[in-house]
C-alpha cells in the first residue's frame, strides 16, 4: 500500500501542526514507504523538470521523482515529516536526495511561487472546501505554461466501501470539484474516479476509488 492515506489536514492553524507532528512521533514510520499508485501512473511518461510535491509526508514521493532526474521541492506542514523524509531520502538513493529541496510550510499562508513549477502533485490533501480552494488555486497558479497539474483524493464513494476513512464528508471531492477551479489556459487530460484495491483494517479487501485530475497549463 502506498502514501495514499495522505489524509493531511493542512490548514494554517498552529494546532494541525502539532497534530501531525504527534502522529509522526507516535510511530518510526507512518507510511508504506512506496510512492503513490497514481503518481506513477500519470508522472512515469513524463520528461523531468522541477516538480513540487505538496504535503510530502515521509518523503515517498519526492524520493521517486529525483530518482527519475526531477528537481524536486518537497513541502509539509510537519517539522517531524521533514525531518523523516531527509532521513529516508539520504538513506534510500544519496544521490536522488541532491535533487531535493525540503521546505517546512503551510501553502495557505505562504503559497508556492507562481509559473515555477512542470510538475506540481497533491496527493490526498484532503480538506474543507473552502481551504481546498484556496489551495488547489495556488498550485494551479504555480505550474509553468506547458505544466502539469496532478490532484489525487479520496473520491465520495470511498465513503461507503467498508475502507476505513475520515467520517467527515467534506474532505472527500471528485476530480470535477478541482477541474472546476481551472480556468481557460487547461487542458483537462485525466478526469475520472479510478479504482484500487485495498486490503481493510480487519484484513479484508475492497476497492477505493481515488478522484484522479490531470491537467495541462497551455
Amino acid at each position: 500500500m502506498g502514501d495514499h492515506e495522505h489524509d493531511h489536514k493542512h490548514d494554517s492553524d498552529p494546532a494541525f501542526e502539532e497534530f501531525w507532528n504527534a502522529r509522526y512521533q507516535s510511530s518510526a514510520r507512518i507510511w508504506s514507504g512506496n510512492p503513490n499508485p497514481q503518481l506513477i501512473a500519470e508522472v512515469d511518461r513524463l520528461a523531468p523538470g522541477r516538480a513540487l510535491d505538496v504535503g510530502c509526508g515521509e518523503g515517498a514521493d519526492a524520493i521517486w521523482l529525483a530518482q527519475r532526474g526531477w528537481q524536486v521541492v518537497a513541502t509539509d506542514i510537519s517539522r517531524v515529516a521533514i525531518g523523516r523524509a531527509v532521513e529516508h531520502a539520504r538513506e534510500t538513493d544519496p544521490v536522488a536526495a541532491t535533487r531535493l529541496e525540503w521546505r517546512h510550510a503551510d501553502l495557505l499562508i505562504d503559497p508556492p511561487e507562481r509559473e515555477a513549477f512542470d510538475l506540481v502533485s497533491a496527493q490526498f490533501m484532503q480538506l474543507p472546501p473552502n481551504r481546498r480552494d484556496r489551495l488547489f488555486t495556488a498550485l494551479a497558479a504555480s505550474v509553468r505554461v506547458g505544466g502539469t497539474l496532478l490532484v489525487v483524493g479520496h473520491h465520495p464513494s470511498d465513503m461507503t466501501s467498508g475502507a476505513h476513512r475520515p467520517a467527515d464528508p467534506e474532505r472527500f471531492y471528485t476530480a470535477d470539484d478541482i477541474a472546476g477551479l481551472l480556468d481557460a489556459a487547461w487542458t483537462i487530460v485525466v478526469n475520472e474516479a479510478r479504482p484500487r484495491s485495498v486490503t481493510t483494517p480487519d484484513g479484508g479487501e475492497a476497492t477505493m476509488h481515488d478522484a484522479v485530475l490531470l491537467a495541462v497549463r497551455q
